[in-house]
């Protein structure tokens, strides 16, 4: 006699129509799908806003219920996502997926971790590197010259937010001036650029230290900046014999191997 084939039980055929409802959801190509996926990039946007606006909020009553109720729509929103990839080892190892985790964790820990509460702006980057983002409000603009631009300026974005928040974690009401978060954000922005009026200083080794930091990684990220914004464009386009991704939109042979190429004209 043959066994019968070991057949679902109903939680089983619940859990995996719920995945693939959020596949469909989180990786279709539906108008629904579209519509759900801006809603979620919204949200990102308003949790985004939220984590700028934690140092003003922080001795206000209000902040330990918006903090947690933060935690729960990123803790669902990161559930959701974990459920609709193809599998959980390989999305969970996702350098992006790591920094939300993190940020994640600095939410459900608020006591504990306040100190590097500062670093939940990483999500700006996160989010403007993500593959969820190109492929929704980004597709026109995918694997083109404002693609690189949204990334490089996201990354000077989030390296300001994050040098602020440790300047102001450090030093805020040490000798030097820096009284509150504007005044980190002032010293922040006036040594990034180079700029350097000296009415705030930060105090100590560690002060200077973190002030040349601040002002050599400045210009390392507006020089990519500038450079994604006026260098010449380059399609994306991987040759097959020696990968070079980079070439000129009216190449016809690859400049590293002269293999000849076939890059579609999209005009």
């Amino acid at each position: 006699m043959t066994s019968e084939p070991h057949k679902p039980s109903p939680r089983q055929r619940a859990f995996w129509r719920l995945r693939a409802q959020l596949r469909a959801l989180y990786h279709g190509d539906s108008p629904g799908a579209v519509r759900f996926r801006l809603g979620v990039i919204g949200v990102d946007l308003v949790l985004i806003g939220f984590f700028i606006a934690a140092p003003f909020l922080r001795d206000t009553s209000a902040f330990l219920p918006l903090d947690l109720a933060v935690a729960a729509i990123l803790a669902a929103d990161m559930t959701a996502r974990a459920l609709a990839w193809r599998s959980l080892k390989s999305w969970i190892t996702r350098p992006i997926v790591m920094v939300d985790l993190f940020v994640l964790l600095t939410l459900l820990f608020p006591h504990i971790l306040i100190n590097l509460a500062f670093l939940r702006v990483l999500r700006i980057w996160t989010l403007f590197h993500s593959d969820f983002f190109w492929e929704t409000v980004g597709h026109r603009f995918d694997d083109t010259r404002w693609e690189d631009v949204t990334r490089a300026a996201a990354t000077l974005v989030t390296f300001l937010f994050v040098a602020t928040g440790f300047v102001y974690t450090l030093f805020v009401g040490e000798e030097g001036g820096v009284s509150g978060y504007v005044d980190a954000l002032y010293f922040t922005v006036t040594s990034l650029t180079t700029t350097g009026y000296g009415d705030i200083i930060l105090p100590g080794i560690t002060g200077r230290l973190v002030s040349i930091v601040i002002m050599i990684a400045g210009i390392t990220l507006f020089v990519r900046f500038a450079q994604a914004l006026f260098r010449p464009y380059k399609v994306r386009f991987a040759c097959h014999v020696c990968g070079l991704i980079r070439h000129e939109p009216d190449a016809v042979h690859c400049k590293a191997c002269g293999v000849l190429l076939n890059i579609p004209n999209e005009d």
